[in-house]
């Protein structure tokens, strides 16, 4: 079972590991959709995604960061 766009903490942790030279505060949600669709365990339609579940990702990915 992979990750899907709900699993905004899930995919975060991964984008920090996969990502961890990445500014998670200065990308674009165009660049993030494509990070999130380059991880190995996403597992979701790449059409069902908007801007709210980016932007849930994008500030879990911040926060993560600066755990």
């Amino acid at each position: 079972m992979g990750l899907h766009w709900t699993d905004s903490f899930g995919i975060a942790e991964s984008l920090c590991d996969k990502y961890s030279e990445q500014d998670p505060s200065r990308i674009r949600f165009t660049q993030l959709r494509n990070l999130v669709l380059s991880l190995d365990e996403f597992d979701d339609d790449p059409e069902h995604c908007g801007e709210r579940v980016l932007e849930a990702i994008q500030q879990a990915w911040i926060d993560e960061v600066r755990e």
